[in-house]
Formats: C-alpha cells, sequence, structure tokens
C-alpha cells in the first residue's frame, strides 16, 4: 500500500511539472514572505544609544562582544569572508577548505584555536605558505569588518564618562588583531580584550567571563552585551554578570534576503542591507527602504555595466535620458566622478520622440495616441490636444459629425486615423517647430562628439532608437547613438522580440534579460502584474516627463515639462536609499580592495522577491507613486 502510494505521488508529481512547464509558469521567486506591516527597520528599532549608555553607568565593568555587536562585517555569514581570501590568494575552493581546516585544528589543539593552528593545517594539506595565508587571511578579515553605527554612539558617551569598558570574543584571532580591528572600526579606546584563543576558554563554556572577572575584580558590578542568546547572555548571567541581548543583524534580515544570487555578490549585498536596516539606530521610511533594499543593487550594477561599456567602445558622451536617468546619472557621477564631463541629463521621452520622428514612425505614433487609447474614456478634445492638433480638431468634427467631448472608442478611431492620415503634410508641419528645437538642444547636448550612448529604463528601446534616427535624418549629426537599457520587453508583452533586431546588431544593449540572456526572468518579468513600474519606481524623478522641446523665439530652444507629480518628497526618499546603498558598496570595495561584479541576474535577485503573489500586499503603500509614475 505504502509502496503504491509513493509511485502515485511521483506521478502526479511528474503531471504537475508537466503542466508548470507547458503553462510558462515556473517562478524565480523565492519563497521569502516580506514583512509588510511597516518599515522592516521597525523590527529592530532599539532604545536611543543615550538611553542606553545611561542604562549602563549603573556597571563597574562594561563588556562588549566584538563580531556581530561592535563590528558588523560587510558580508551575511563570517564564512563567507573566506571567498575574499580564496580570491586573493587565487585558490580554488577555498571557503569550504578553510571551514573544513578549521574543524581539522579543533581536533588537533581543543576547541579554542588560533589562526596559526588553523594553518598549520592548511599549510600542510593544501601548499599555502602559512605566513602568506595568513596575511591574506588577516588583511581580508580587517578589511570587512566596520564599526556598529549603533554601538559607536554608546561607547562614545562611555568614553566621556570613563567608564571601563571591555572586549570579549570567541575567536581564533588573537586579542592583539581584535583590537586593532576595534580600533580601526572607531573604537580607539578599547584596552582591554579577552580572546578564547588567548586564555583557552570561551564565553561558550563561560570560561572567558571568570578571567574578566578575575582581571577586574569579582566585588565589581558587571554587565555584558551580545548577539548570541547562549553565550553572550545564558552563561553570562551564570557567571554573575547582568545580560543585555542584541539581536544579529543578519538574522533579522535573513527572512526578507533573496538567496538566490552568486556566491560573493549576494553575501556583501545581504551583509551590507542586513546591516544598514537591522542595526537598531535607525528607522527608515518605506520608501527610502525600497530604494536601498531593492533598488540599490540594480542602480550600482547598472552604472558599472554603462561605464564598461561605454569604456570598452570608446563612446565619447553618455546621455541619462530624463526621467529615469535622474538618479542613474547621479550614481554614476559618484561612481566614476572622472568623468562628469562626458555624462549629460538629456531630456527626452516618448511623447517628445513620436511628434518629433512622426513622419518615419508614423505607426508607432498612431499606435500610442489613438489604439492604447481606444475604449479608455478619452474625448476627441483629449486626443487631439495630446497630439497638438487641436486646431484641426473642428475640421474633423465637421467632417465626421462627431462631438470634441465623444469619447475615442473602436467604432471611431478609425475616422480619426483616416482624417490624420488625409491631413499628413499638415500634422507633420505642426511638429516642424519641435523637430528643429531638439535639433538644436542635441547639437549642443553632444558638442560634436562622433559617439553616445543613450541611457534608459527600458523597455522596448525605441527611445533611444527613435533618438538615433532623429539625430542622423532630421538633424544631420555625424554621431552613432546606442541605446543602454535595463530591461527589454518581456515574453509576456505579447511582442517580446520588438527590439530583438536592434540588440542582434549592436544599436540596443540590456542589462538585466532579454531573449537571449537570463530568459528566466525575460519569460516571468509581466508589464500586466505591474512588474515594469516596480523599476520604474526607482528611477522616476519628481518632477514632470518631458512635454516637448519648442523653439524659444530668439534661435534657441525651450524644454516644456508636464507638472510636477504629486509625492516629490516620498520619490527622493527612493533616490537617497538608492545613493546610500551605493556609496556604501563603493566603501566596501575601496577597504576590501576588491571590485565586486553585479551581474544583470543578482541586480534581479531582490526586486524578484516583489514579483511573487505572496507579497502583492507589500507594494500596496506604494501604489500611490506607481500611479504617478505611470501617468508621468
Amino acid at each position: 500500500m505504502k509502496k503504491w502510494t509513493y509511485r502515485k505521488y511521483q506521478g502526479l508529481k511528474r503531471r504537475w511539472e508537466k503542466h508548470r512547464v507547458r503553462r510558462g509558469k515556473q517562478s524565480c521567486c523565492e519563497r521569502k514572505h516580506l514583512y509588510v506591516k511597516g518599515s522592516e527597520s521597525a523590527l529592530s528599532l532599539r532604545e536611543k544609544p543615550e538611553e542606553l549608555a545611561g542604562k549602563l553607568m549603573d556597571f563597574d565593568v562594561i563588556s562588549f562582544d566584538v563580531f556581530d555587536t561592535l563590528v558588523l562585517r560587510c558580508v551575511s555569514h563570517p564564512t563567507d569572508v573566506f571567498y575574499l581570501t580564496g580570491m586573493k590568494l587565487k585558490y580554488p575552493d577555498f571557503k569550504r577548505i578553510r571551514i573544513e581546516a578549521e574543524e581539522e585544528a579543533r581536533k588537533r589543539k581543543g576547541r579554542e584555536v588560533t589562526l596559526s593552528d588553523i594553518w598549520d593545517v592548511l599549510e600542510e594539506e593544501c601548499g599555502i605558505e602559512k605566513e602568506k595565508g595568513m596575511a591574506a587571511e588577516w588583511e581580508c578579515q580587517k578589511s570587512c569588518c566596520r564599526g556598529n553605527p549603533y554601538f559607536l554612539k554608546v561607547m562614545e558617551i562611555l568614553r566621556e564618562h570613563h567608564k571601563c569598558v571591555a572586549a570579549v570574543s570567541d575567536m581564533y584571532l588573537d586579542g592583539r588583531r581584535i583590537l586593532d580591528i576595534l580600533k580601526a572600526a572607531g573604537y580607539p579606546d578599547v584596552e582591554h580584550c579577552f580572546v578564547s584563543c588567548d586564555y583557552g576558554t570561551s564565553k561558550w563554556e563561560g570560561g572567558l567571563y571568570e578571567a574578566v572577572r578575575k582581571t577586574f575584580g569579582r566585588e565589581k558590578k558587571y554587565i555584558h552585551i551580545g548577539d548570541q542568546e547562549w553565550s553572550d547572555c545564558r552563561q553570562a548571567k551564570a557567571h554573575f554578570f547582568e545580560a543585555l541581548w542584541y539581536a544579529n543583524v543578519n538574522e533579522k534580515g535573513k527572512p526578507y534576503r533573496p538567496e538566490d544570487m552568486s556566491a560573493v555578490t549576494g553575501a556583501v549585498y545581504r551583509g551590507l542591507v542586513n546591516a544598514h536596516i537591522h542595526n537598531g539606530l535607525f528607522l527608515f521610511s518605506r520608501e527610502y527602504e525600497y530604494g536601498y533594499i531593492y533598488g540599490g543593487l540594480f542602480v550600482t550594477g547598472y552604472c558599472r555595466f554603462i561605464h564598461n561599456y561605454v569604456k570598452s567602445r570608446g563612446i565619447e558622451k553618455i546621455l541619462f535620458l530624463s526621467r529615469d536617468g535622474t538618479v542613474l546619472m547621479e550614481a554614476y557621477k559618484r561612481m566614476y566622478p572622472e568623468e562628469s564631463e562626458k555624462v549629460r541629463y538629456a531630456c527626452w521621452s516618448r511623447l517628445a520622440a513620436l511628434k518629433i520622428t512622426a513622419g518615419y514612425y508614423k505607426y508607432d505614433y498612431f499606435q500610442r495616441f489613438l489604439y492604447h487609447k481606444v475604449n479608455q474614456k478619452f474625448t476627441l478634445y483629449q486626443i487631439f490636444s495630446s497630439m497638438e492638433l487641436a486646431f484641426m480638431l473642428r475640421d474633423f468634427c465637421r467632417c465626421s459629425g462627431l462631438l470634441p467631448e465623444t469619447l475615442l472608442t473602436h467604432r471611431n478611431v478609425e475616422m480619426v486615423r483616416k482624417y490624420l492620415m488625409k491631413h499628413w503634410e499638415r500634422v507633420l508641419k505642426s511638429y516642424e517647430g519641435q523637430r528643429k528645437a531638439a535639433g538644436i538642444y542635441y547639437r549642443e547636448l553632444t558638442g560634436g562628439c562622433k559617439s553616445a550612448a543613450a541611457v534608459d529604463i527600458g523597455w522596448a528601446g525605441s527611445g533611444a532608437v527613435m533618438l538615433s534616427y532623429a539625430a542622423k535624418h532630421l538633424w544631420n549629426m555625424d554621431c552613432e547613438i546606442t541605446g543602454i537599457i535595463a530591461g527589454t520587453d518581456s515574453a509576456w508583452a505579447g511582442k517580446g522580440e520588438v527590439g530583438e533586431m536592434f540588440l542582434l546588431n549592436g544599436q540596443l544593449v540590456s542589462y538585466l534579460y532579454s531573449q537571449r540572456e537570463n530568459r528566466d526572468i525575460w519569460k516571468f518579468h509581466d508589464p500586466a502584474r505591474l512588474h515594469n513600474l516596480y523599476w520604474e519606481l526607482l528611477l522616476g524623478a519628481p518632477w514632470g516627463s518631458l512635454w516637448g522641446i519648442y523653439p524659444d523665439g530668439k534661435g534657441g530652444y525651450r524644454c516644456r515639462l508636464k507638472e510636477n507629480p504629486a509625492g516629490g518628497e516620498r520619490i527622493r526618499k527612493i533616490h537617497r536609499g538608492i545613493l546610500d546603498f551605493t556609496e556604501q558598496y563603493l566603501d566596501m570595495e575601496k577597504r576590501t580592495g576588491y571590485e565586486i561584479p553585479v551581474s544583470g541576474r543578482d541586480a534581479c535577485g531582490p526586486m524578484l522577491n516583489l514579483y511573487s503573489p505572496q507579497n502583492r500586499k507589500f507594494m500596496e503603500g506604494l501604489k500611490e507613486l506607481m500611479d504617478v509614475i505611470h501617468v508621468g
């Protein structure tokens, strides 16, 4: 009976998998339930540092755990540091080997071992020179650590009151090295350090607490602060210390962080985010966290992708197209300040492009101005006004017998198109001033360069393609324009091959995904489920989109924008989160000495959690802003 039941289960499972494949419903999402009741940082918000310091004043000796308390690593697990050590030593599979070597050293020497003991094993087993290996690991350990902003403030107050402070750690790094780490992390006045490998006993066993009491006197009043419930709390209390638990930032953030990322980039991303969001010092807004957690890695990686592409091909100018280029350009300039002269913010929009290039992209003109608005409760007056052809409406109504307040429907849309086609020369003539003004603007913007990159969010890539056509054929500019987009139209768009020919000939390049790269995301990204808007919300500017570029009456141009969207300050908070992440990522790379690449697939990792139907509620608090971006 059991055997039959198992076979039946396996058969049903295979049928279900085939059904999923046929239906194309494979999910890129992990089973992460995002926090929806407010800001994620609220989960770890602690009392103010001043309040904690006030409580600690009652104690004679205050001891702190070191790692994940006084200092936070830029990776999500202590052993992730070994990735960087392996990179420095150019040794494959080093993380696993290093973990096994420590286990072997503990078998040989007992529970408490030193860095030297571990490298005795590594030298014997791997052939890496001990001194060289120890130096590499020590350098990586030190560079990965930075001061916890919460306890930096607490320690500053304790220092002012000349309190006795000690660092107590279960670690294979000796006390001298621990003090070096603390000093580099912003704790220069910590003089007393008790480390398990120096004393041959640990917090876990309780003996290290006795060493502290023996040093300062058993009659003193003690308190210990750390992140491990057993070794930092229970054992501290068992040895006559008061204990205060500090939640481990990576344990707090783990339920919400993506795991389906490449090993090193994923470890760094999770480590940075958890340390910033869960250190307990700050309560961030939902908007700030949206930018920092979900947009920071994407923008950092996209800017590096742009930089590498432009550099490898000798492109002279980078045009960040409005409005999505706003925060991208700011991040790019922070990452590559030496390239500020080649970076330009370029006013451009689908609306402006359609009018300027209507003579060639006639089909797209009618699709977007007419057919996309059919049965959407737009009046004929609104339709003609959006095309800036209101002066033709009266004649159209006379010819068609319709009224300006008549709604555009599937029944009358062909009448509108045929009328405009009949008077097409008149339509084009109405846009002539905009074509000329835009030419003056872009000649000034490009400064006579021979090559430029037009950077946009995506999705069909029409913005860059239309700009390239206008530059060559309308403005007679000798400038080759390549479009760099974050992502293409997806399979679910029903026209996922629109930009494929431009990707093949190199006129467009995509960072996140396309038909040829990261096809799992290309298949899963669904505009109907607002996925496009999730990305656009990260980049959209707090001001209105471009209505058009017009003659200024003095032989120049003026850029006319739509009204600024509501919620401008909320959008700025999203951008602040993105830029803060970028700054911290750059700081991490500077400290470690490594440039950690962000592939398009890794950049999608955080956002894919938002795609999951189970996290639909997460975006409800930001829905108003998505509507604003969409309308803009």
